[in-house]
């Protein structure tokens, strides 16, 4: 019995201390989230603004089921269909991929995306990112194509549309079980709007909709173009998307910047002329020249950046020194300025472009070289959508004191 009862005796004293104990752990995680909770409402995410460090990393990754459904466009952007013979730029792959993820979006599915991005030559020059005086732009970085990880955290992407690659197992899973389903488990459909195939039980309760079928590029064919109201992402959400090793090296060079403006130029390949049958050179941008040379950016900005700011370039201009004029009033930098903390991740300019655009949106007044909402800063008025009226190039500037 003085066993048992010496036994007794330190459970009565730990029953007496649990309820204290108890007590204080729970005090301590209200106290812990209440900081939180302050903390998340004080640091309000905005994609407007690009506020990088603001993007929370994903809690859990998402585990993909046959119990999903899923929408398959292409193992190639824009591809297949007559663009795959040609690879366009980023931008314009941006515009086809966050269209198919907007009509996955609607549709409630999982969107399989191409493992691969091609790499249009055009855009992928070395001496763009590494300038010299030597005026040397020959040299292009290897490899035509980049994996779609390599740009972009899937994971970050998968918390507003649920994304799976094309090389994956469960996508390998998909296919076997639709090919065995048949005309029950998958659509080959072509021409039919997301909202016939979000109301049709044809296709609504399907597993799979292909829609390889399409000649077109994505963007021209997942919606309609004219209608804004059918907007549900972004331009700036692929840009905010970027994988994490991009956006960290971006967060390590605004900080060296601290406080800084900065001006997307976009010259090079907007800048090519055709000859009517006349013999005269015209333009789909006729005031693009013009307007994006140094003394007409210097005149352009006056108002909006004031002299002695520090201003970050970011522009496919090959001309060496070409901007260098804006240092009568600025403090220049560009992207080359920051080689040793870019030579560690970049490996083609599509992941550089990806950085300068993280860098452009975190400084205080961006401006960009085209309007495209009412509230941008603009370097030129020519539309940046053209594709038709091909105009005689314009140098003249209009009487202004600069």
């Amino acid at each position: 019995m003085a066993t048992v009862h010496k036994t007794q005796r330190p459970k009565a004293k730990t029953a007496a201390r649990s309820p204290i104990l108890i007590l204080f752990i729970c005090i301590s995680a209200i106290v812990f989230l209440c900081v939180y909770s302050s903390q998340l409402s004080t640091n309000g995410f905005s994609f407007s603004k690009m506020t990088i460090r603001n993007l929370m990393k994903p809690k859990h990754k998402r585990h993909h089921t046959l119990h999903d459904k899923y929408l398959y466009w292409g193992s190639r952007i824009d591809c297949p269909g007559k663009n795959c013979d040609k690879c366009a730029g980023l931008g314009h792959q941006e515009s086809s991929l966050r269209c198919a993820l907007e009509e996955a979006m609607f549709l409630g599915r999982t969107f399989v995306m191409p493992s691969r991005m091609c790499i249009n030559p055009i855009h992928n020059e070395k001496a763009i990112f590494h300038r010299s005086d030597d005026g040397n732009t020959e040299e292009r970085w290897a490899g035509t194509a980049c994996a779609m990880d390599s740009l972009y955290d899937l994971e970050l992407i998968s918390e507003t549309v649920p994304v799976i690659l094309d090389n994956s197992k469960i996508w390998y899973h998909v296919l076997m079980t639709s090919m065995k389903l048949g005309a029950r488990g998958v659509a080959h459909v072509e021409g039919v709007s997301r909202v016939n195939l979000n109301d049709n039980r044809r296709y609504s309760n399907l597993l799979l909709i292909n829609r390889t079928a399409s000649p077109l590029s994505w963007f021209m064919e997942c919606k309609d173009r004219k209608n804004h109201s059918a907007l549900m992402l972004p331009h700036s959400f692929l840009p905010s998307m970027a994988a994490e090793k991009l956006r960290d090296a971006a967060d390590k060079i605004k900080a060296l910047l601290v406080d800084y403006d900065s001006i997307h130029v976009r010259r090079g390949d907007r800048l090519k002329t055709r000859k009517d049958r006349y013999g005269v050179d015209r333009s789909l941008f006729p005031h693009l020249d013009r307007d994006t040379r140094p003394e007409a950016i210097l005149c352009r900005i006056k108002n909006w950046v004031p002299p002695g700011r520090t201003l970050f370039i970011a522009s496919n201009e090959r001309t060496p020194g070409f901007f260098s004029p804006l240092a009568v009033r600025y403090n220049l930098a560009y992207s080359s300025n920051f080689s040793d903390i870019l030579d560690l991740v970049v490996e083609n300019n599509y992941q550089l472009f990806m950085v300068e655009r993280l860098i452009l949106m975190g400084a205080r007044t961006f401006i960009k070289t085209y309007k495209e909402d009412d509230n941008d800063l603009s370097l030129t008025d020519d539309p940046k959508k053209n594709t038709k009226n091909w105009q005689i190039p314009v140098y003249t500037t209009e009487d202004q004191e600069c």
